[in-house]
């Protein structure tokens, strides 16, 4: 499941709930770790959620995660609705 709203006047967030097999607690701390991965060597990078981390932190914003084993993970994406004052805005290809 994918849900916007607006919960604010100055955020925005994105929401993405699935109803998988969830990350397991002792995973959740480094989830967002450069290379972090849980899948067997030549399988994944482990760059995924490092980039997007990074991303939406560079925007001013955060990701929040909730995950339960068994039930599925849910990550919320809050960014601002505006820059703040002297931020730089990204470069534009």
């Amino acid at each position: 499941m994918v849900r916007t709203s607006q919960p604010d006047a100055d955020h925005v967030l994105i929401e993405f709930r699935d109803n998988g097999s969830g990350i397991a607690p002792q995973h959740l701390p480094r989830i967002f770790d450069p290379f972090f991965t849980t899948k067997p060597v030549g399988s994944g990078t482990g760059l995924g959620l490092s980039l997007s981390w990074g991303i939406v932190r560079d925007h001013g914003g955060r990701i929040d995660v909730e995950s339960q084993v068994g039930e599925g993970t849910t990550f919320r994406i809050v960014l601002p609705v505006q820059r703040l004052a002297g931020e730089a805005k990204p470069d534009v290809a």
